[in-house]
């Protein structure tokens, strides 16, 4: 895609499977954080896709949460 940027947070959390009720304030504030992306990157009104891998048959080969957000041209469903 066009656009693309990876959101990291600080806090480790091995992946999205590991998330438990403790993370939920650090859940949300990655959900605000990726529209400011959106936004930094002219993909909000038009649209963009967050995808985040959790595990290996995922495809995770970075073991702390990133979230990739897409944009920038229409994206294809299935992904891959």
């Amino acid at each position: 895609a066009p656009a693309h940027a990876l959101l990291i947070p600080r806090q480790h959390l091995e992946n999205l499977a590991a998330a438990t009720a403790e993370h939920a304030a650090l859940l949300g504030h990655l959900t605000v954080a990726v529209r400011n992306v959106a936004v930094a990157l002219g993909i909000e009104t038009t649209g963009f896709r967050v995808v985040t891998n959790a595990g290996p048959d995922a495809g995770q080969r970075v073991y702390h949460l990133h979230l990739h957000i897409f944009g920038g041209r229409a994206l294809n469903w299935p992904p891959g």
